[in-house]
C-alpha cells in the first residue's frame, strides 16, 4: 500500500468514526491529569466536550487534545511520574519538521520544561501520527543528549511503517528507540510503570541482539 493509498484509508477511517470523537486515553485519568500537574506545561487548562476548535487536514479533533503550537500535531500526556522519571505522551495528527519544525514546538515547549522536573524517560506514543516530514536533526541529537546524561531515552512505539521509514531516513534512530521490536506493543492494557518496563526491556534484548 502506498503512502497516498495510506492516508486516505486512515482519514476515510476517521470520516466514519468522526475525528472529534477520537480522544486521548483516558484510562490512566484517575491516577493523573496533566491539567492537575503543577509541572505540566498544560497545567490548568480548561477542556470542553462541545466546543471544537483544532483541526487536522481542514477536519475538527476531540478537545481533550492539547495544542502546543505546531500545527498539524497535537498531543497529550497521559502519565508523568517525576519520581520514576518517565513520561508518557500520545501525539495525533502529521509531524512536520519540514514546513512547521513541530520538533522544536514539541522540544522547547513541552520536553525542556518536563526535563527541567527531573524527566528523562520518554515514551512517545506514535499510532495516530499519519505522515512524518522530516528536516534536521538537530533537536532531537539534543533531546537524546539532555536524556542519556542521566541514564534515559527516547522511544517512538506503534508507528506506521511509512512514518518510521521517513524517520528513520531523516537519522532519528541514532537519537531515539524505534523500530519494529517496538511497535506491537499493547500499551493499554498495562499499567504505566509496566509500559515503561516493557519498554526496558526490549530496549536490552536489541542491544543483546546487536552485539551477536
Amino acid at each position: 500500500m502506498s503512502m497516498i493509498q495510506f492516508l486516505c484509508s486512515m482519514l476515510k477511517k476517521y470520516l466514519i468514526l468522526g475525528m472529534h470523537d477520537i480522544e486521548p486515553y483516558y484510562g490512566w485519568r484517575e491516577k493523573y491529569d496533566s491539567s492537575e500537574d503543577e509541572n505540566s506545561p498544560f497545567c490548568g487548562r480548561e477542556y470542553s466536550e462541545f466546543i471544537f476548535t483544532d483541526k487536522i487536514y481542514n477536519y475538527y479533533i476531540h478537545p481533550q487534545w492539547d495544542n502546543f503550537g505546531a500545527d498539524t500535531l497535537y498531543m497529550k500526556i497521559l502519565f508523568a511520574d517525576y519520581d520514576d522519571g518517565y513520561a508518557i505522551i500520545e501525539l495525533i495528527g502529521e509531524w512536520n519538521d519540514c514546513l512547521h519544525n513541530d520538533v522544536m514546538f514539541l522540544k522547547r515547549d513541552v520536553i525542556d520544561r518536563l526535563i527541567e522536573k527531573g524527566i528523562s524517560r520518554f515514551a512517545i506514543i506514535m499510532e495516530n501520527v499519519l505522515n512524518f516530514h522530516g528536516d534536521d536533526d538537530s533537536y532531537y541529537e539534543e533531546w537524546h543528549e539532555d536524556v542519556s546524561d542521566e541514564g534515559g531515552w527516547i522511544c517512538f512505539i506503534n508507528m506506521h511503517e511509512h512514518v518510521k521509514e521517513e524517520a528513520e531516513s531523516t537519522g532519528l534512530q541514532y537519537y531515539v528507540n524505534l523500530g519494529s521490536s517496538f511497535d506491537t506493543i499493547a500499551w493499554r492494557n498495562k499499567e504505566p510503570h509496566l509500559l515503561i518496563y516493557q519498554i526496558e526491556n526490549l530496549m536490552k534484548k536489541d542491544i543483546k541482539q546487536l552485539r551477536y
